[in-house]
């Protein structure tokens, strides 16, 4: 069985720093390969994943500066890359919606993990693609959508890549977005409240450039409050690992979030607030805590009582690299007999 994984063109696989959907590429790729099957990842020239990799862009492209161009280039990129992987794979694995267009035009069946949150148009769209197999990220976004062909599959990561610490240091962490529904200013509301210092990485998107302006660096005094910048894998492992609790405090309906189970990867309790997919990913009182505000996040800082090695376990139970890929080698496996029991037909 021969599988092709459809990236963005921008942002490399596995991603240097930012990247969520990349890293779950990556993932993806690795594991497949290690049971055997046969993997093609299209994205750009700097990805390193070990699996077969090919590309038509050699440079990563992020942050984007010439938005209004990006859709020629991923447009470019999607097709390319599907009248490729029509010629001898199995299945095509897409990211993106815009992909699904090109399933018109070729005979492979197709599978798209929905990354982002549920738009109304974009469902609409959705509904012209029947014969697509559709992968939600959690429950909570499988609710919103109603395509035939769906299933959820959580995220899984490799877990040996995290490393486990087991003495924490006394700080929270904050990594994602620095953008207003991931909450960073509830972030450093907490350490406010608490007096704990807090260490926050993430992206700083053109979009949330005022934002960050405005709400962030006004805040960040490189003691109570420190910007780091981007993390990279080992980054993150220093950053999470010593962390006492990772603060979560979104304000949307999150898909997933990758980053809360990379936290619990090195034995650090989530503190999250429970929009969408948290409360599938966060155990209250086993791998972290799920707040209703401010105040009860700051309160349950102060009255941490949660054993790192438990939260590491909770992880290699339900979020492994292992679990994610059963579950999608089965998806494949079940595609591939259903088109041949079509074309026996």
């Amino acid at each position: 069985m021969r599988i092709a994984l459809i990236a963005a063109p921008f942002i490399a696989v596995p991603p240097a720093d930012y990247g969520g959907t990349e890293l779950f590429v990556a993932h993806l790729a690795e594991g497949l390969k290690k049971n055997g099957v046969d993997v093609v990842v299209y994205a750009n020239g700097e990805s390193t994943v070990s699996t077969e990799r090919r590309s038509i862009y050699n440079e990563s492209q992020w942050p984007i500066k010439m938005s209004e161009q990006t859709w020629v280039k991923h447009l470019n990129h999607e097709a390319w890359a599907i009248q490729d992987a029509a010629r001898d794979c199995d299945v095509i694995h897409l990211q993106s919606a815009q992909a699904l267009a090109f399933s018109r035009f070729v005979k492979r069946p197709m599978v798209l993990t929905l990354h982002g949150p549920h738009e109304p148009k974009l469902s609409e769209y959705y509904a012209h693609y029947p014969d697509v197999y559709y992968v939600c990220i959690s429950d909570a976004q499988k609710k919103t959508e109603a395509m035939p062909r769906m299933r959820t599959i959580h995220h899984g990561i490799d877990i040996n890549l995290y490393r486990f610490v087991e003495q924490k240091q006394q700080y929270l962490s904050f990594i994602g977005r620095i953008a207003p529904l991931k909450g960073t200013h509830l972030a450093i509301d907490v350490a406010k409240r608490t007096g704990i210092p807090l260490k926050i990485a993430g992206d700083i998107q053109p979009v949330n450039r005022e934002y960050f302006e405005k709400k962030i660096r006004p805040e960040i005094d490189g003691q109570l409050v420190e910007y780091i910048g981007l993390a990279d894998l080992h980054a993150k492992n220093e950053l999470l690992g010593n962390s006492m609790a990772m603060l979560f405090p979104i304000q949307w309906n999150e898909p997933f979030g990758l980053v809360m189970v990379e936290a619990m990867a090195c034995g650090t309790p989530v503190l999250a607030m429970p929009g969408g997919s948290v409360p599938e990913v966060v155990r209250d009182g086993v791998s972290g805590y799920i707040c209703r505000s401010v105040r009860g996040m700051a309160k349950r800082v102060r009255d941490l009582r949660i054993e790192p090695a438990s939260v590491r376990r909770y992880v290699e139970e339900n979020f492994s690299e292992e679990r994610m890929v059963r579950k999608y080698v089965d998806l494949y496996e079940e595609i591939v007999r259903e088109r041949k029991t079509e074309q026996a037909a």
